[in-house]
């Protein structure tokens, strides 16, 4: 989705923002549409422009064989991140192309990459449940498991947790002891800007021995590049196993969709279906997608914003940062608004997948940037949260923080209606 006309002329009003409005500092556009996450950032030049125009194409098309496959789970990038936006949660047969995706490896045995996770021999470490041709690798069955929970003053709310049969495709018995985590895509905001945040700032964030404390223990990954062939502080993914965007994209496009490129090439070395100059491109565009304004907030919205100081939502959520130097000039020295401090923690057991990702433990998640998420469920309008979607809702999600998100899930369900109400108001203006 390109800006076009109009409506390009509206989104590029940045410079009339200020403070708390302008989540990506000057990478901000003023659009709070179903399509407020396909624009460009209004600070680029005229070429970058057409570069970010040009990472568009191989990103929205829709591959077909011999490029695509032969195992696949989608055919394209935008069908997981349609306006770029959230992933449905959504796999298996029933479905053509799976915009969610299953993880895998083995508890024990040798990584596929130094420090890295063990695969399943013949099935590696990612499962495909499509094929161009012949039977996929496997058939997925999803259902959801609801009960209902309740907060402080006895409203009821249900909640949900997804099951997930996995049988071989040719009938044979899946491989005992595997590790599985099932994941949505998450949404492309300032994916960019979130690259431009300096390993130090992250690392000065980290407080993995809770030496203040605050029962918040956060920590880097620590993930393996491919492509300098070296282990580096990982930001990108649900556990924050990937460093690079793109690495990312390029982990993408050969898991997802089948498809080789420089990064992770055919055996040979040197055959790829994604040429060199459409991933680079690709990962340009994504670096250079715009960061909506926050939508103005009325006196409700702002006591919701000085309730999720006060029960501590920050702790984690951070919600501003200064970017560091990047290769493309606009993301570096920019005071931005994602709400996430990158970093791994413990979540609970009832978010726990128990399967390991580098340093993440099974339990330990990355904590998602909020900017952009008041506009999730009109971008997409089936969308949900946390990292297998079974949270329907803003207070769904907050329900389901465990571990070192006890107090602030238990603060949230201890309060009035009215303060809920509130922090709900403020989380949909971001």
């Amino acid at each position: 989705m390109r800006c076009l006309g109009l409506l390009c002329l509206f989104a590029a009003c940045g410079d009339n923002l200020e403070g708390d409005d302008l989540q990506g500092g000057s990478a901000t556009i003023v659009d709070r549409s179903a399509l407020a996450f396909t624009h460009p950032m209004p600070n680029l030049d005229v070429d970058q422009l057409e570069r970010h125009n040009l990472g568009h194409g191989p990103f929205a098309f829709r591959w077909t064989p011999p490029q695509l496959g032969p195992l696949f789970n989608h055919d394209s990038c935008v069908q997981c991140h349609v306006n770029n936006g959230r992933g449905l949660s959504q796999i298996g047969p029933g479905v053509v192309g799976s915009p969610a995706l299953i993880r895998i490896s083995l508890p024990t045995g040798t990584p596929a990459v130094p420090g890295g996770q063990v695969p399943v021999p013949g099935l590696g470490l990612q499962l495909q449940d499509h094929a161009t041709f012949g039977l996929p690798e496997v058939n997925v069955a999803l259902t959801w498991v609801e009960f209902e929970d309740f907060f402080g003053d006895g409203t009821g709310i249900m909640l949900r947790e997804p099951r997930l049969v996995v049988t071989r495709a040719n009938g044979d018995p899946m491989p005992q002891g595997i590790d599985l985590s099932y994941r949505q895509a998450p949404a492309l905001v300032g994916v960019g800007l979130l690259e431009a945040i300096s390993d130090d700032t992250l690392l000065a964030l980290a407080d993995p021995d809770d030496a203040d404390g605050d029962g918040i223990s956060g920590r880097v990954n620590l993930a393996w590049d491919e492509q300098s062939r070296s282990t580096r502080v990982g930001r990108f993914g649900r556990k924050a196993g990937m460093p690079r965007l793109v690495e990312q994209a390029a982990s993408a496009f050969v898991n997802d969709m089948g498809l080789t490129n420089k990064i992770f090439p055919e055996p040979d070395g040197m055959t790829r279906d994604v040429n060199d100059q459409q991933l680079v491109d690709s990962a340009f565009h994504i670096a250079t997608l715009a960061v909506p304004a926050a939508a103005p907030r009325d006196a409700i919205a702002v006591r919701g914003r000085e309730l999720f100081q006060e029960f501590g939502c920050v702790g984690c959520h951070v919600a501003v940062h200064v970017t560091g130097e990047h290769e493309i000039p606009q993301l570096s020295d920019q005071t931005i608004r994602p709400y996430t401090d990158l970093l791994l923690h413990d979540m609970g057991e009832g978010l726990a997948d128990l399967r390991a990702d580098f340093l993440a433990s099974g339990s330990e998640w990355r904590t998602p940037p909020l900017w952009g998420i008041g506009l999730a469920q009109l971008v997409s309008p089936e969308t949900t949260f946390l990292h297998d979607g079974r949270a329907r809702t803003f207070s769904e999600a907050i329900l389901w923080h465990g571990g070192e998100a006890i107090a602030r899930r238990e603060a949230f369900r201890m309060a009035s209606r009215a303060d809920r109400e509130a922090l709900l108001a403020f989380l949909a203006t971001l």
